[in-house]
């Protein structure tokens, strides 16, 4: 169906289509597969044309999956002052695989500038009062070709539909799930209400259910049509890469950009120059060119195993055309290893510039692209860049943690804190300087110029007050 169409349909605005074509070119690119480059033909000179497949050095994906494992990964710490909410929110992250997803989404995020999280709350019941009682606390994990912003400001989304596509009995379904701001009637306040709809989308343009047909089908049965929050904050957290989108002419787009989206260029002429170094092996390997009649014995059997490709049989009247009388000539085509290991590593260069991990963090080596594994110092190019992108994922988990104890909360968890300190600790093994500073602040502890409980929050991810309780029982006797 047409998304869009069905948006125009209902009166709803949103970005326009074009900006959602450039995230389809982004995705073939991350799957290498990108139409009229990665499939072509040949001309051979006859009037006929050889489909061919071009070799792909994969580069768009391994910037992206370098970007999530360093932004996302097992070093990455979340820490909750209030005990209680802090266990309760790790389970909840445990029970949606956060932390696979989670990195995955990241590795998403790069690829196509955005993505989103939506937390729900599954099985509770509303009791008469409109209380909702039990249930679990969800994730739903969203790329950007299904996040339709419909209102924002200043980059930042308050509007947004969300789709979710399913298929039950052969049949594709589109379930469009519409967050929005609204006025309370008669109060001075506003909530956020969910307006859900079921669209069968198996031929054509689409057709719309209603409520009591899309009950009958199990992955929407028991969806309201509408829901109130009755709070003013939102259930999804948009999350981003901290690049200018400039895909889109219009610079008022709150959707990200993906990283390697102004390194397109670089990624092509890596895909050609691979193609071409796979093909010299290919294309040079070694022939034997044999006149005919030394390619059988005088009883007819073949002089040589009809298997073997190194041996090209020429035409019968090759030495009355030809100034060679060679019956047999050996050919060796000379192989430009050195040329193109050159030109994938200058490019490679490139490519690591342009999506902000500095230079010499790929190297083309023994046919295989590998990766840095060396520290870097804080003022380098990758080091700025990393920390610019936290800047955003520190506030989307820290958002993120903050609507799943709300959510909690609303089901009647006890014991949770809504406003209890949330700290998050970004891996920096990577970080040279950090070892020196480490061992700097060592000293200043033991010239009590800083506490123990202040470095113990610094360096093992801990709030202050948490520090201060972990703290071994003879610091506790200590000066600070």
């Amino acid at each position: 169906m047409n998304i869009f169409a069905y948006f125009k349909q209902k009166d709803i605005d949103t970005l326009d289509p074009k900006f959602y074509r450039q995230i389809e070119v982004w995705r073939s690119w991350y799957y290498s597969n990108v139409r009229k480059f990665h499939k072509y033909k040949v001309y051979r000179g006859n009037g006929t044309s050889v489909n061919c497949i071009r070799y792909a050095l994969g580069m768009a994906k391994r910037v992206c999956e370098d970007m999530a494992d360093l932004l996302l990964n097992e070093r990455v710490t979340i820490t909750i002052a209030n005990e209680t909410t802090d266990e309760f929110v790790k389970q909840v992250l445990k029970a949606n695989t956060f932390w696979e997803l989670g990195n995955e989404y990241q590795e998403w995020k790069s690829a196509l500038g955005t993505v989103a999280y939506v937390v729900h709350i599954n099985d509770s019941v509303i009791d008469e009062a409109g209380n909702m009682k039990g249930g679990t606390v969800g994730i739903n994990y969203v790329e950007a070709a299904n996040i339709f912003p419909t209102s924002w400001q200043n980059k930042v989304i308050t509007d947004c539909i969300f789709t979710f596509h399913k298929t039950h009995n052969r049949k594709k379904y589109v379930h469009f799930q519409y967050h929005k701001l609204e006025d309370v009637p008669g109060e001075n306040r506003k909530q956020y209400v969910i307006e859900n709809s079921i669209v069968e989308n198996t031929t054509g343009a689409g057709k719309e259910l209603e409520p009591e047909q899309w009950n009958e089908i199990p992955a929407f049965c028991g969806l309201a049509e509408r829901m109130e929050t009755n709070s003013d904050k939102p259930l999804f957290i948009i999350d981003r890469l901290n690049l200018v989108n400039n895909a889109d002419e219009d610079s008022t787009n709150p959707m990200g950009v993906s990283l390697f989206a102004n390194a397109i260029d670089t990624i092509k002429k890596l895909d050609l120059e691979y193609d071409s170094y796979a093909n010299e092996f290919s294309l040079g390997r070694k022939r034997i060119f044999v006149a005919p009649e030394f390619l059988t014995m005088q009883d007819g059997s073949a002089v040589f195993d009809p298997e073997d490709t190194v041996f090209y049989e020429l035409p019968e009247d090759y030495f009355k055309n030809s100034e060679s009388k060679e019956a047999m000539h050996e050919v060796n085509m000379e192989l430009r290893i050195d040329e193109h290991s050159k030109a994938l590593n200058d490019d490679l260069n490139w490519l690591s510039l342009k999506c902000g991990f500095g230079t010499d963090r790929y190297k083309f080596e023994n046919g295989g692209v590998k990766t840095a594994t060396e520290v870097i110092s804080e003022n380098s190019d990758m080091y700025r860049s990393l920390t610019k992108h936290e800047l955003i994922l520190e506030r989307v988990l820290i958002q993120l943690i903050q609507t799943i104890i709300r959510a909690g909360i609303s089901i009647g968890i006890p014991g949770l804190v809504e406003n209890t300190d949330i700290t998050i600790a970004f891996d920096d093994s990577i970080i040279e300087d950090k070892t020196m500073e480490r061992q700097s602040d060592r000293q200043d502890v033991s010239m009590g110029v800083m506490g123990l409980a202040e470095y113990r929050a610094k360096w093992y991810g801990e709030t202050l007050e948490q520090a201060q309780k972990n703290l071994p029982e003879q610091a506790s006797v200590m000066p600070e």
